[in-house]
């Protein structure tokens, strides 16, 4: 291969990795309010079918402190769609972002978790970011547990 080809094919793969679509959710850190120490309070419903099924939409739940505990007290707030019991598992992080409140420069992980509830045929993953938060809103095929 000469040179010339040789450099068009470098540059041509550095131009393909620069130019990904990076994450980065704009945080407007709303603040959350607690039902109780367990929940939070949630008092919108997404329309959206993406809202906290694809990482770039994930469920923003913030929390300085309390980001891993605002994150469960996000999941305990929901029941599948006849008031089932949600039990919820968490699979890891995925999918680094942009954010100014990371722990460690300015960058983020969302987390996986997988829900379940009886009657489901498969579980459900939601993202979620803790990081950065924004009005919660209750996912497409959940409600609320105070309802």
């Amino acid at each position: 291969m000469n040179k010339v080809a040789y450099c068009l094919l470098i540059s041509g793969f550095l131009y393909s990795c620069s130019s990904k679509k990076e994450l980065d959710f704009k945080s407007p850190n709303v603040e959350q309010v607690l039902l109780n120490d367990y929940v939070l309070l949630i008092s919108h419903y997404s329309d959206d079918p993406t809202y906290g099924y694809a990482k770039e939409n994930p469920v923003m739940t913030g929390g300085g402190a309390d980001r891993v505990l605002n994150q469960r007290r996000y999941l305990n707030a929901l029941t599948g769609p006849e008031g089932q019991y949600v039990s919820y598992r968490r699979l890891g992080s995925c999918c680094m972002f942009k954010t100014k409140n990371g722990t460690f420069g300015d960058t983020g992980l969302l987390d996986m978790y997988e829900l379940t509830y009886d009657g489901i045929q498969e579980p459900v993953i939601l993202y979620i970011n803790m990081y950065d938060s924004d009005t919660l809103q209750v996912p497409v095929g959940f409600r609320l547990i105070y309802e």
